[in-house]
């Protein structure tokens, strides 16, 4: 059995080794952030259409969304009782650079990056004690940005997120590598990142703990992945199915009711495979394209003149619990949640 204690990033200290994944649209919120950290783990905002419940949304959902950034992280910090607070922000964020500004001006702890990688993270911070960890899934893409950083910034990232296959939501991964997982041999890749690296922290006398997200849903996950060479885990999927996730309940009832053979790989609109609950909306758009209104300036990297869908819109009927006309996105695992828990009960069993 791998030792756990807790999980180190520079100061910020987590006495479960645990991050909530954060999840878009609406989904880790101030409430499922600000318990997951008060219980000993690093809770997760997800700056993802953040602002989608703004009066002014519709008509300027990017000053919504900065807006809410600062609202949320400020609601999360009454509830986590000083424990550790971060936010996700997706490199493929229309204006990403004013979000990252403006996570660092509400205070938040950590930033998480990821969906691209986050070459210039480390110029929109400056100065600020924000500690910067991005997202992989690949040995090379690890040993970009870590060379890219230094060279450029001289600063290497304070802790890497693995992400891998078995994740919910967008996937750093082709869909035919995505159709065969075993085939991946994942875990021999993880210890190339972990070793990668370790190498390159002890290089530079420094401390980057590696923390792998992907499928980990009990203590016995975590486990594997420590003994490893992880620090710690991240794990979203199973965060839904709590009373305290901001997500409608209907959304977490879609869980409850998923069979495995419900979990299905979607190609979304914004050019990245996903994983998502099948449900009569995903029947839909594989008739032809679903009906959309005014884009709301979500990602780079969707085409509103072609997108078969809106996947702000998608994503925002989810978080409200309309869940016919919603893509429901979640991890492999999302098949074996059974009931509705307190974050308490899942930290417990993940305290070291």
């Amino acid at each position: 059995m791998a030792e756990t204690g807790p999980l180190v990033i520079g100061n910020l200290v987590a006495h479960v080794p645990v991050i909530q994944g954060g999840m878009g649209v609406g989904i880790s919120l101030h409430s499922l952030a600000g318990t997951v950290a008060a219980q000993g783990g690093i809770g997760v905002i997800s700056t993802a259409q953040i602002g989608y419940r703004e009066p002014d949304f519709d008509a300027d959902p990017v000053g919504a969304n900065l807006r809410a950034i600062r609202t949320e992280t400020e609601k999360a910090r009454q509830i986590a009782q000083g424990g550790v607070l971060g936010v996700n922000i997706m490199v493929a964020t229309r204006r990403y650079e004013d979000y990252v500004r403006a996570a660092v001006a509400a205070g938040i702890d950590l930033i998480i990056s990821g969906a691209g990688l986050p070459v210039d993270l480390p110029k929109i911070v400056g100065d600020a004690e924000t500690k910067l960890v991005p997202v992989v899934s690949s040995v090379k893409s690890a040993q970009v940005i870590i060379k890219y950083w230094w060279k450029k910034y001289g600063r290497l990232p304070d802790a890497v997120i693995v992400e891998g296959p078995l994740a919910g939501g967008h996937l750093g991964f082709h869909k035919e590598q995505l159709e065969n997982i075993d085939g991946l041999h994942y875990d021999n890749e993880v210890k190339a990142i972990i070793d990668e690296v370790s190498a390159v922290a002890a290089a530079h006398d420094a401390r980057i703990p590696v923390i792998m997200a992907g499928g980990v849903y009990t203590r016995a996950d975590m486990e594997h992945y420590l003994e490893l060479g992880a620090s710690g885990v991240q794990m979203a999927t199973r965060f839904v199915t709590t009373y305290e996730c901001d997500a409608a309940e209907a959304y977490k009832q879609a869980y409850i009711d998923a069979k495995e053979e419900d979990i299905v790989i979607v190609q979304s609109p914004v050019g990245m495979p996903g994983r998502a609950i099948l449900n009569p909306f995903i029947k839909r758009v594989k008739e032809g394209p679903v009906p959309h209104g005014r884009c709301h300036l979500c990602v780079s990297t969707c085409d509103p003149a072609r997108t078969p869908y809106c996947i702000t819109e998608a994503l925002i009927n989810a978080a409200r619990g309309n869940t016919e006309d919603a893509l429901l996105f979640c991890g492999a695992n999302a098949w074996r949640a059974t009931k509705l828990e307190h974050v308490k009960d899942i930290m417990d069993e993940f305290r070291p």
